[in-house]
């Protein structure tokens, strides 16, 4: 994966320690992707975070180039502080009835070093379709916020605490971004000078070492049928089972599986809940300290402070009157 900028030193340094290197399963990529072969269809896909020689998001594509009907495959290569080139995979173009060969892999020198950031980067970004990479976890705020602001679409990987990023946040709110389909705990490989780690970590039998990643996922803004989809929901409310957080009239749900089939009125769930959100059947009203007077690492409930909380509500009962009774209770 490509990262970061001369120039800033605390980057710099992050990169130079390779604790934002991490490559990516090809079977991790081909558990989410085989869900949307259907839009890939006549796009240009451009991974500018990865490394075409060491990348499995580069293989996956260009070993499935003909099936999902692409129209140009672009990685770029990251270096630290020199040019480096760009890797093209295009239909036939000399219409020998192969796709993967030398005369249709084009491989171009960049003036540039290869940065997501980089005007170069930026412009090659501008004529593809859809992005889709593992972008740095450091800068994954920035990595977003470029995405949005030139309007693309794309299929990323994250961590799920990014949910609770105020530059995040109000994407997910506003269903300008959403999750994908898996999410768990995943094992990466990590570079051969990557420091090692007590838990969470292992070097295989060829002496490849890897780093297990906690609570990842896929964000993205493609539409997709799972968020369209109702959550299953059987339990029923009562005070005591669903107690209300101390000095704010909300309950809390400790489990987004136990969310009251029966119960209309503000919750706090676990932010795992973005797994199963669909915005037609809840609503998302804040994150607990983001627009409500909390402070700390979450809201509190019998004077013990909580892991962050998402502040929901149900829709479809009485909608017009929930929704001024939310706002006032979030305002006051």
């Amino acid at each position: 994966m490509a990262t970061y900028a001369p120039g800033n030193g605390n980057l710099h340094m992050s990169r130079s320690g390779k604790t934002d290197e991490f490559y990516t399963q090809i079977s991790l990529i081909e558990k989410e992707l085989r869900y949307y072969k259907d839009f890939f269809k006549g796009k240009t896909v451009f991974c500018n975070c990865d490394d075409p020689v060491e990348s499995n998001f580069w293989k996956y594509f260009e070993l499935n180039f003909e099936q999902l009907g692409l129209k140009k495959l672009i990685a770029t290569h990251y270096e630290t502080e020199k040019p480096s080139y760009k890797l093209e995979l295009m239909k036939d173009e000399n219409e020998d009835g192969k796709v993967k060969n030398a005369l249709d892999i084009v491989r171009t020198p960049l003036r540039q070093n290869g940065d997501f950031r980089s005007p170069e980067c930026v412009e090659i970004m501008q004529s593809a379709d859809v992005i889709v990479t593992n972008p740095p976890f450091s800068l994954f705020r920035e990595y977003i916020a470029q995405l949005m602001s030139y309007g693309k679409q794309f299929l990323i990987i994250g961590n799920q605490n990014a949910v609770t990023y105020r530059e995040i946040l109000p994407l997910l709110m506003d269903n300008k971004v959403w999750l994908g389909y898996n999410s768990g705990h995943f094992w990466f490989r990590v570079p051969d000078d990557y420091e090692e780690k007590k838990t969470d970590f292992k070097i295989d039998e060829n002496g490849v070492k890897w780093r297990r990643m906690g609570n990842i996922c896929w964000f993205t803004n493609i539409d997709i049928e799972k968020r369209h989809e109702n959550m299953t929901l059987f339990r029923n409310y009562t005070p005591e089972k669903y107690p209300k957080y101390d000095g704010y009239d909300a309950i809390e749900v400790s489990k987004t599986a136990d969310i009251p089939c029966d119960y209309y009125g503000i919750m706090g769930v676990p932010i795992t809940f973005m797994d199963k959100y669909n915005p037609a059947q809840f609503e998302i009203l804040g994150l607990d300290d983001h627009r409500i007077p909390w402070l700390g690492h979450g809201p509190s409930l019998n004077g013990k402070t909580l892991y962050r909380r998402l502040i929901i509500r149900r829709k479809g009962h009485n909608d017009e009157n929930n929704n001024a009774e939310s706002r006032d209770t979030i305002e006051n």
